[in-house]
């Protein structure tokens, strides 16, 4: 790779981390073709970008960043990057669903995280990033607790008929009528 190169990589890695919500860094040693690919295209359906980069670009994209102070201990070795620029979450979920599956056991091992400034261990990726509620389940949240009021309120315009309609019913039954009909 030659200087121009190097000077275009930089800049491609600093444009993922000014971008993204978060990150899950990737030991990928002895992982296969075959899983690699399937790994990428699952990130890919997750809207992740995943790419390995050399640790000293890395670490020249990040020169002056309070990232890099955070992240330079996790630099070490074939360092492989999932990017999360809308579902912070998307990447961590992908990676932990991976490592369930029995044919991938051991092939990838994930180093960390980072979100919000703060720096995760493996545990923390897979057990509280993975989990966290992605984009659309939080918007599903947030139209049903927006909902919900308004549903109350067309419960409580509706009750005064619908009472009135039982008493007419209790009052037709008591005189002898039956509720059918």
């Amino acid at each position: 790779m030659d200087r121009t190169e190097k000077q275009a990589e930089i800049g491609e890695l600093k444009k993922r981390f000014d971008k993204m919500t978060s990150l899950v860094l990737l030991d990928y040693k002895g992982i296969n073709v075959e899983t690699v690919t399937k790994l990428r295209a699952e990130f890919r359906k997750a809207g992740v970008e995943y790419r390995v980069a050399k640790n000293t670009l890395v670490k020249q994209a990040l020169k002056g960043t309070k990232i890099l102070d955070v992240l330079s201990p996790h630099l070490r070795g074939m360092t492989a990057f999932a990017w999360s620029y809308e579902d912070p979450s998307a990447a961590a979920k992908v990676v932990k669903s991976f490592l369930k599956e029995k044919d991938n056991e051991g092939k990838i091992a994930v180093r960390g995280g980072f979100i919000d400034g703060q720096i995760l261990d493996s545990k923390g990726v897979t057990e509280s990033l993975a989990t966290m509620p992605g984009k659309d389940e939080l918007r599903a949240s947030l139209l049903a607790t927006m909902q919900a009021p308004l549903q109350q309120f067309v419960v409580q315009l509706a009750a005064p008929s619908q009472n009135f309609a039982y008493l007419l019913d209790a009052k037709h039954r008591e005189m002898g009528g039956t509720s059918e009909g």
